[in-house]
């Protein structure tokens, strides 16, 4: 049984050799039985947070405990208590389903009979027993990521580490890894999940953090952090033959200065406006674009997204940073001295 939080973290930070500092004095706690998410940008710091969690990498700061176990005078126990499937599914291609999942009961201390009834189990739960019998590399991506996250659940663990579980999947794929997740949540099961997609961490999140450049942002509900940003969206996209540079400073600036608008930026779709009310507002936003010498290919007024409030606590949507690519892996891999191709 755990004593406290399923995960606390106080004042943690992490600083690679050179400097880098991936992970900046962060604090949070995850509550038992709690679907918990940790969102950012690629680079951002939650792969590195993740495997200080798993005591895969030390810390360089900080207080962690998790399933009431300090990570770095325990990390055995703490290896016992816990499930981690990475980015990178870590698979014996040569292996059946089957026999690699009892494999991993067995490393976990199971029996070989424990092992073959709780294999059967998790390849019920997750949707593989009619594939148990082929090999792992025959598997198309979701299913690899499916018995990845079975033999996460080999030992029973209480508290599950996820990182970008869903990456690379089709969208039905997808829909069918959440299914799961929200099946073990339901079981009592604590999961953490890091993303970078808000649509899955606006359904399975029961309450999330947001990390960018190594920092918390923003911490609640997702219902508590929309709530927060306030009144609707507008998206104003450019013509497709347009300049943005020409007249966009203009533009921008006019609609900052409209009654009702809360906020304004430009990112490489056009323009992001928060206001009070997006039918009130549209027609003097448009207004500032023709003054300006812009025209309109399209003018859309929603309800505030997890995208919205990233951008209102950072100035910018999570897929501005994707072009740093795995920025935090290869920080990661230069400390291992593991180069990749």
């Amino acid at each position: 049984m755990i004593n406290g939080p399923a995960v606390l973290v106080e004042g943690l930070g992490k600083t690679y050799p050179g400097g880098v500092r991936a992970v900046d004095g962060i604090s949070f706690a995850v509550e038992r039985g709690e679907f918990f998410g940790f969102l950012g940008p690629n680079g951002a710091g939650k792969t590195t947070t993740i495997k200080i969690l798993a005591t895969l990498l030390p810390k360089t700061e900080g207080r962690v405990e998790v399933a009431g176990l300090d990570v770095i005078r325990e990390p055995k126990a703490v290896r016992q208590a816990i499930g981690v499937a990475l980015q990178e599914v870590g698979l014996d291609d040569l292996s059946k389903g089957r026999d690699f999942l009892e494999l991993q009961g067995v490393l976990y201390g199971l029996s070989r009979a424990e092992a073959r009834t709780r294999a059967t189990e998790l390849l019920e739960l997750v949707g593989l027993s009619s594939v148990a019998d082929r090999k792992v590399g025959s598997y198309s991506g979701g299913m690899r990521r499916r018995i990845d996250l079975a033999g996460a659940l080999m030992h029973n663990p209480g508290v599950l580490f996820l990182d970008e579980p869903t990456t690379g999947l089709d969208p039905q794929s997808r829909i069918t890894v959440w299914e799961h997740l929200e099946e073990l949540n339901a079981r009592g099961v604590t999961i953490f999940l890091t993303t970078q997609h808000m649509d899955e961490a606006d359904r399975l999140c029961r309450r999330l953090a947001m990390i960018d450049h190594g920092r918390l942002v923003a911490e609640g509900s997702p219902a508590e952090l929309k709530a927060g940003v306030g009144g609707d969206i507008v998206h104003v996209a450019f013509d497709a033959g347009e300049s943005p540079d020409e007249g966009v400073a203009a533009a921008l600036a006019a609609v900052r200065t409209l009654p009702g608008v809360r906020q304004a930026d430009i990112d490489d779709n056009g323009l992001i406006a928060t206001v009070g009310d997006g039918g009130a507002a549209a027609p003097a936003i448009m207004a500032a674009f023709q003054d300006a010498g812009l025209s309109i290919a399209n003018l859309s007024i929603t309800r505030p997204s997890l995208d919205d409030v990233f951008l209102q606590h950072t100035g910018r949507q999570i897929r501005d940073s994707d072009a740093d690519g795995d920025a935090e892996d290869r920080m990661w891999s230069q400390w291992m001295g593991v180069n990749r191709r």
